[in-house]
């Protein structure tokens, strides 16, 4: 019997020991500091009512819109520039696109490339590595093609995604036979579609994270859903069904933009998941607004991508932050730019500006206070080559409503106010010679400024 009483007593223990290191094992890894995780999800391309937050009838993102109804929404947010590139240097800058050297697309072909950001440009994830967070890239980057300007080089600790423009394919993924998904410095060529394979490398980058003490900060870049507008046929269907009525070139982009908000809901039940929800600032915003001939809704503005009116300018964005203490089901009216989205986020990391840019942190309206945009002047500016263009740039200014712009190199400037006609139909130049000499000068101290700034790279 006694034999048999030590045998049963050390199985006991060694059964309490297991039991013991399993319950250690399930138990989250809490983060070092209060510090909030930051995802930023961009996306490309979406019209300003491209959400049905804003009442879109044919289209339906309940995952944007759950996470807009949780925090923050943005009804003025307004992209950098109406196209990819410049947006996504503003962002990683916080400053003027054409002072970080672009003022246009970044592309392949060096007669058609009209950007190289600035090696010297201190970038987000730099920042952000200042103050101990661990910083990650998915998706699209469009900043560089080759060092200096690859992610890893630029601040990023991984790097999981697409280097280039466009995709020719979202299946295939090439632009111009050439081959730019990387994970890090590897060429890697996965199967599937692009945007679940985003999704996909998030939420296994954030299960990761979960493990980890650092927090972190992820910019999750979607391609989608910018052309060519390709969702998978299950989803197409799907709306087909839902809204018979629907052309085909809409029910295809309705369909590509519910199988991105389908992806977003992925990453942000991983983030819940993990326990990190609740202290994660998370952003969303789209890099410019919609293209018009894959009839995007862009709402009650005019024109959509490439523009410098409101069409091309207007992006849904919202906010959240519960620990932070942005509150559920909030709007602002405030105008912000994506520039500013880099001071914010640094400040509310616990970081120091310590350089001058142009982005200004709106974190006092994300916790609640009144923050005034009255005599602040916003910029927009693009370079672009082609007949259309000649490799010159379009630009408009807006300062307190009213806004100039040139919307063609070889068009005349116009002048508009805003809260009276927001579908910029009723040029008053001629009727308010003041204001318009005003807002020119500005113009023109701009692109005085933006001319010092080199953009073609070195020789």
């Amino acid at each position: 019997m006694r034999p048999f009483f030590i045998l049963t007593c050390l199985f006991l223990f060694l059964v309490a020991c297991n039991n013991e290191k399993t319950s250690v094992e399930k138990t989250p890894i809490k983060k070092r500091t209060n510090q909030p995780n930051i995802l930023v999800i961009l996306t490309d391309d979406q019209g300003y009512h491209d959400v049905s937050y804003y009442g879109t009838k044919d289209l339906k993102t309940p995952h944007i819109d759950a996470l807009t109804a949780d925090g923050m929404r943005f009804d003025n947010f307004y992209a950098n520039c109406p196209v990819c590139s410049p947006t996504r240097a503003s962002l990683m800058s916080g400053r003027y696109p054409d002072f970080v050297g672009v003022p246009g697309v970044i592309r392949t072909n060096e007669a058609n490339n009209w950007g190289y950001l600035d090696p010297n440009a201190i970038l987000l994830p730099n920042k952000l590595k200042e103050v101990g967070y661990q910083t990650a890239l998915i998706g699209k980057w469009h900043l560089g093609l080759e060092s200096p300007n690859t992610p890893t080089e630029r601040g990023f600790d991984f790097f999981h995604g697409w280097l280039g423009d466009m995709m020719d394919d979202y299946w295939k993924k090439r632009r111009h036979d050439i081959n730019y998904m990387r994970k890090n410095q590897e060429i890697i060529d996965p199967p599937g579609h692009a945007t679940d394979l985003f999704t996909d490398w998030s939420v296994d980058y954030i299960k990761e994270q979960a493990a980890k003490t650092e927090p972190f900060f992820l910019y999750l870049a979607y391609n989608a859903p910018h052309f060519p507008v390709q969702p998978p046929e299950d989803w197409l269907a799907k709306v087909k069904a839902r809204e018979p009525e629907l052309t085909e070139k809409r029910a295809k982009l309705v369909a590509f933009i519910e199988h991105l908000d389908d992806g977003i809901g992925k990453v942000i039940q991983a983030l819940k998941a993990s326990g990190e929800y609740d202290n994660t600032i998370i952003v969303f915003s789209s890099d410019n607004g919609g293209l018009i001939r894959d009839e995007a809704n862009n709402g009650p503005l005019r024109d959509g991508k490439q523009s410098v009116y409101e069409g091309g300018l207007k992006v849904p964005t919202s906010i959240v932050w519960k620990k932070g203490g942005i509150v559920a089901g909030s709007s602002s009216a405030y105008k912000g730019i994506t520039m500013d989205l880099y001071p914010t986020l640094v400040e509310a990391a616990g970081g120091e500006m310590q350089h001058s840019i142009e982005g200004k942190s709106f974190l006092p309206v994300l916790k609640g206070n009144t923050m005034s945009d009255k005599d602040r002047t916003l910029y927009f500016t693009r370079r672009e080559g082609g007949t259309t263009y000649g490799g010159l740039t379009i630009q408009a200014v807006l300062r307190n409503d009213w806004k100039l712009l040139q919307n063609s190199p070889f068009a005349p400037q116009e002048l508009y106010y805003l809260p009276d006609d927001p579908m910029e139909e009723n040029d008053l130049k001629m009727e308010n010679p003041e204001k318009y000499k005003e807002l020119n000068k500005i113009m023109m101290q701009h692109l005085q400024e933006a001319g010092k700034v080199p953009w073609q790279g070195p020789e």
